[in-house]
């Protein structure tokens, strides 16, 4: 089991930016990929960007690329979301996703183990 907790989410005005933060417990996450997703109010959940395990390969959205960075932290066992230049569109809540194994796309059944989520909103 994968116990995975989502913070730094509130409101941000548009052009600004924040930290999500994905902390894990049950197992270390240091020989895993990591992924974010978003889902907007009535709207699908889809993919935002991933990282494989070592942090050295990473993967993103068209619609974030270039203003969101993911990042990790094996030693604390976190995995990082910073987001600049936020847009209205950006706002939703967002998701950590563990892949059991080194998987870092865009599918989300490849997906193990998800977080609670934690809602970001961006006012214009």
């Amino acid at each position: 089991q994968v116990q995975l907790v989502e913070s730094g989410g509130g409101l941000v005005q548009a052009g600004g930016s924040t930290r999500l933060s994905c902390a894990a417990s049950g197992r270390t996450l240091a020989n895993y990929a990591m992924g974010w997703f978003r889902q907007a109010p009535g709207k699908e959940r889809e993919f935002v960007a991933a990282i494989n395990w070592s942090g050295r390969s990473t993967n993103y959205a068209e619609s974030v690329k270039g203003r969101f960075t993911i990042s990790r932290d094996n030693t604390k066992n976190t995995v990082y979301l910073r987001m600049d230049s936020l847009k209205p569109e950006d706002t939703a809540v967002y998701y950590c996703a563990f892949s059991p194994g080194s998987y870092y796309g865009t599918d989300q059944s490849e997906y193990d183990y998800w977080g609670q989520g934690t809602q970001v909103t961006v006012s214009s």
